[in-house]
């Protein structure tokens, strides 16, 4: 008698329970990544969530979505992405943000890595972004003057700099007005030059920019789809020393790179999207600039093409390759 009453409870409870399972499993969050180029979100991303409780596949669900390289697929991609429904987007790089922003105006988005959000209008200021948008800026305007002074710094003796840009890219032009302003005081000229469209011929671009007689060059962040291994092989069999925006330059070769921790921006992504997760509006989440940088000096690569560089620059450097 005991067992038919217990069974007679089930029988009435289970309906109950079964829906509020069903609702506990829907709880679990998905969010979107999409890139330019790429294999899977950053360590620094996943660590950030990891931080914040999230483990990928058992309390949040990643899609992820990178073009490989073909920018062109980033408008697909991001509608492909939005019809999914995330709970949140996350878009490195500039062409991808502006690729999700242009998909939707409701789903919350966060750019891991922005160069100029004021200046492609993202968002209306950094500390109230207003609609569906904010992030992180890498400061790309801001840094490109120390990137131009650190070379100088570098290589007392050259005059002539090479600048290698999009110029199609509005960000990039900002870039070059920055460094104009201190060429007269750094007794330097700029030779800015970049080839245009979605799959460039670097090689004849490089020497072409060579016949102008360039000292040094300085590489602008994400400039006209670039491969870092490409840039790094022409400037170092052109005994070219040069200025990269970030490590993974130095790291393939270049002689010296200044720019952000970008690590610590894609950890930050994953607060943004912890936060939205909880309930804040992007509107409302201020657009960080990063708080750490490095300079990081490429030792073997200066030996290779001749370079000595001073030891109060090496003193600065955060990580020297040897």
């Amino acid at each position: 008698m005991r067992e038919k009453i217990l069974l007679f409870i089930v029988a009435i409870l289970l309906p109950f329970v079964q829906p509020t399972q069903a609702q506990q499993q829907k709880k679990i969050p998905r969010i979107a990544w999409i890139e330019s180029n790429g294999s899977r979100p950053p360590r620094g991303f996943i660590t950030g969530l990891r931080e914040r409780g999230y483990i990928e596949g058992e309390s949040i669900i990643i899609e992820y979505r990178s073009a490989q390289g073909r920018y062109e697929r980033l408008s697909e991609i991001a509608a492909e992405l939005v019809r999914l429904k995330p709970d949140v987007i996350v878009a490195d790089g500039n062409d991808a943000t502006d690729a999700v922003k242009k998909a939707t105006a409701t789903i919350p988005i966060v750019f891991a890595t922005h160069g100029d959000p004021i200046g492609r209008r993202l968002v209306n200021t950094l500390s109230r972004p207003g609609g569906n948008i904010t992030g992180l800026s890498f400061l790309s305007v801001e840094l490109s003057g120390k990137r131009l002074e650190l070379l100088k710094d570098t290589l007392p003796n050259i005059t002539r700099v090479a600048i290698l840009h999009n110029p199609d890219a509005e960000t990039h032009l900002r870039q070059l007005k920055e460094m104009q302003v201190l060429t007269q005081a750094l007794s330097v000229k700029l030779i800015p030059w970049g080839p245009r469209g979605p799959k460039p011929d670097f090689t004849r671009e490089f020497h072409s920019a060579m016949t102008q007689r360039a000292d040094a060059l300085i590489t602008l962040p994400d400039p006209v789809r670039l491969d870092p291994r490409l840039i790094v092989d022409l400037a170092a069999k052109n005994r070219l020393p040069a200025m990269y925006p970030g490590r993974r330059f130095a790291e393939a070769g270049g002689l010296m790179s200044y720019g952000p921790v970008t690590a610590d921006l894609y950890r930050r992504a994953a607060f943004y999207v912890d936060k939205i997760l909880k309930g804040a509006k992007p509107a409302d989440l201020p657009v960080e600039q990063p708080t750490k940088f490095e300079l990081v000096i490429n030792l073997k690569t200066a030996k290779e093409i001749g370079v000595t560089i001073p030891p109060d620059v090496l003193m600065w450097a955060d990580r020297v390759i040897k």
